[in-house]
């Protein structure tokens, strides 16, 4: 099997497994599909602690306002008594005002957060390091785990305004976010290898040969971005171990050149022909009147 290293821009983002006889329009959907569903379980991960410690998320004419605008405009939470959390709610106010501070208990956070790590691990950058490769379903997997914890502790679900459940039923609003920045949409996928952008109509033998055990690395952009930038000769990493490498080197000359003190050589009793001289009657002479 083929291995691809998927990077955006000069981060590793998965491993992926395919053979050389894939179409390069499958590998660009593969690729896409993985990687924006990677990016998806992100945002779960990112808003978990959240509803974690805060409970849901308010209605939107409710959030950034004060309790005393709230009773102003008599506005009120629907979704606060249709969706309470097992084992009861505990009030913990959300200095922003975005979540009603109504949330989990002790047992029911550590569900989420739990959950959350591993849900995390399943499709961390960290499997590259691990040569694990990512699939759909391990994103998948991950997703099932998130929504599976979701439901243990809000067994009314969430209401359909929280960012959680949008995420869940595909619906949710990236626009003006730096998170819409990142998605790449299927038909606006590029990959790029060896410098060269990998055309949909070709397969992948037609740029890296028919050889299964082959390694490539990849680069994933948005159409219009242009080429990615080449590869470093050395990487950050190898670039450090040289730089240290370099400096203790430097250290240890130092060192050396602090111990080649030859000054002993001047003394007397290092003088080979001191003895010679002292049976001749030649020590101690001055030039000079005395």
């Amino acid at each position: 099997m083929v291995q691809i290293h998927v990077k955006r821009g000069e981060e590793s983002q998965f491993l992926l497994s395919t053979t050389v006889d894939e179409s390069v329009g499958t590998l660009v959907r593969r690729v896409t599909e993985i990687y924006n569903g990677r990016l998806k379980v992100d945002r779960i991960c990112s808003e978990i602690p959240e509803l974690a410690d805060h409970g849901i998320t308010l209605p939107p004419n409710m959030q950034g306002l004060t309790e005393d605008q709230i009773t102003e405009l008599k506005l009120t939470d629907e979704w606060e008594v249709k969706c309470v959390p097992s084992g009861g709610a505990e009030f913990k106010k959300d200095e922003i005002g975005r979540r009603n501070g109504h949330a989990p208990n002790d047992k029911m956070k550590n569900v989420l957060k739990k959950t959350m790590e591993e849900a995390k691990a399943l499709i961390s950058k960290k499997q590259v390091q691990a040569n694990v490769c990512v699939t759909m379903d391990m994103v998948k997997e991950a997703l099932d785990q998130l929504r599976g914890a979701v439901m243990i502790v809000y067994p009314m679900g969430l209401p359909p305004h929280d960012p959680i459940r949008m995420e869940f039923e595909n619906k949710e609003d990236l626009s003006g976010t730096q998170a819409s920045l990142q998605v790449i949409p299927e038909e606006e996928a590029q990959l790029w290898w060896a410098s060269k952008e990998m055309q949909r109509g070709k397969k992948l033998q037609d740029y890296v040969g028919k050889n299964e055990k082959t390694k490539i690395v990849v680069k994933i952009q948005k159409r219009g971005q242009g080429a990615p930038g080449r590869e470093p000769l050395v990487s950050e990493e190898e670039h450090k171990q040289m730089m240290l490498h370099y400096y203790r080197r430097q250290e240890e000359l130092k060192k050396l050149d602090e111990a080649d003190d030859d000054s002993h050589l001047q003394s007397e009793w290092s003088d080979r022909h001191a003895l010679k001289r002292q049976f001749q009657g030649l020590t101690n002479i001055k030039w000079g009147p005395r």
